[in-house]
């Protein structure tokens, strides 16, 4: 299936490109090759005028990860749907060992999940909902959270209030 996922062995993961749309199939045809493959993916509810269906989707769209099977880059290149390996210049690049864990150990959990904007620390962000909702400032990251840090320029001063994360847009508009 294409959500495998492994327990502690140690694997050196890559990134592949894809054609939109073509995670699924991808996946399929690289694990009958004998790749070891990972394509996350999320359950989200479409709903048309007549009806509603719960469909899969890919948590990465236009990616998926592969293990070790560099040396077949023919193999993986000339599948049906592959645009490239993700790289550096002519390396590719490796994907920590800890985030694909991270994303099978969510996957294995059964938490419900979803797509999220990348955000990272420093980022201008407004906060969208709660009782905060449509104040800016810069997201800060900390073991119990996130904080989103207020200033005053005048001043040279600033606060941070704990914020929840679903709170969160990234966007300013």
């Amino acid at each position: 299936m294409s959500e495998q996922v492994h327990g502690t062995a140690a694997f050196a993961w890559y990134a592949l490109r894809t054609k939109h749309q073509h995670e699924k199939s991808v996946t399929n045809v690289l694990a009958e090759k004998g790749f070891e493959v990972l394509c996350p993916t999320y359950a989200e509810v479409h709903r048309w005028k007549d009806r509603k269906k719960e469909v899969t989707l890919p948590l990465f769209p236009g990616y998926l990860f592969f293990a070790n099977g560099l040396e077949r880059k023919v193999d993986l290149l000339s599948t049906p749907g592959v645009c490239a390996i993700v790289s550096f210049g002519n390396t590719p690049a490796l994907v920590p060992q800890s985030e694909i864990e991270a994303i099978q150990l969510a996957m294995l959990s059964s938490r419900v999940m979803g797509p999220h904007p990348f955000l990272k620390e420093g980022d201008r962000v407004r906060l969208r909902s709660g009782p905060l909702a449509g104040i800016e400032g810069i997201l800060q990251k900390r073991k119990d959270g996130y904080r989103l840090v207020l200033s005053i320029e005048l001043l040279g001063r600033s606060v941070a209030v704990e914020v929840e994360q679903s709170d969160i847009h990234r966007g300013l508009n």
